[in-house]
C-alpha cells in the first residue's frame, strides 16, 4: 500500500466520521476541496467537485445544521439521518480510496465508513433522545452545537491533516464505546 492509499483511506474514515455528526457537511467539504483541486477523487466521483454540487450539497448543509437547533425537528431528522449516514459515510469512504482493488475498496467502505458513521450518528441520535427526555428538548441546542462543531473539526482536519482526523475518530469512538459500557446494564452472574 503506497502513502497515497492509506492517506486517502485516513480521508475517507474522517470524512465518515463526520457524517454522523452531520450528514451533509462532510460532502460539503469534500465537493469544496475537489471543486478547488485540494483533493483528486475517483473517476466516478469527479461530478461532486462540480459547481452545481459545491451549491446543492452547500444549500442543504445549512439547511441541516439549522434544523438540528429546533428542537423536536432534529429527532425526526435522526430517523431519517442514520440509515442516510450509512449510505453517505460508504460513499465518502468510496469517493476517497486511492489505488484499491475495488472488492476491498468497497468492503472498506462500508465496514470502516459506513460502520463508523452508523455508530456515531445512532450515539448521537440517543444522546438527542436522552436530552428531548430529560429536558423536554430545551438542551437539544446544545448538543447540536456540538455535534456540528465536532463535525466541522473532523472534517476540517480529515481534508488537511487525514493523520489528526483519524486519531480524532479513534478518540471520538473511545469515548462512545466508554459511555456505552457504562449505560448497558450489566450481566447478573
Amino acid at each position: 500500500m503506497t502513502s497515497e492509499t492509506i492517506i486517502s483511506v485516513f480521508l475517507g474514515v474522517g470524512l465518515a466520521a463526520s457524517v454522523g455528526f452531520r450528514v451533509f457537511l462532510p460532502l460539503f467539504a469534500l465537493s469544496l476541496a475537489a471543486y478547488f483541486d485540494v483533493w483528486e477523487l475517483n473517476d466516478s466521483w469527479q461530478w461532486i467537485g462540480s459547481l452545481a454540487a459545491v451549491i446543492t450539497l452547500g444549500v442543504a448543509t445549512v439547511v441541516e445544521i439549522f434544523a438540528y437547533f429546533i428542537p423536536w425537528v432534529d429527532n425526526l431528522l435522526d430517523s431519517f439521518a442514520v440509515p442516510l449516514a450509512a449510505i453517505a459515510g460508504t460513499a465518502v469512504m468510496v469517493s476517497t480510496v486511492a489505488n484499491l482493488d475495488p472488492v476491498v475498496t468497497w468492503s472498506l467502505a462500508i465496514i470502516a465508513g459506513g460502520g463508523t458513521a452508523t455508530a456515531i450518528k445512532g450515539a448521537g441520535a440517543a444522546s438527542r433522545l436522552t436530552s428531548t427526555a430529560t429536558t423536554g428538548g430545551l438542551a437539544n441546542p446544545l448538543v447540536s452545537t456540538v455535534e456540528t462543531g465536532t463535525a466541522i473539526a473532523v472534517t476540517t482536519a480529515s481534508i488537511f491533516a487525514p493523520i489528526l482526523a483519524v486519531i480524532m475518530v479513534i478518540i471520538i469512538l473511545v469515548f462512545i464505546f466508554m459511555i456505552y459500557r457504562k449505560l448497558r446494564p450489566k450481566a447478573k452472574t
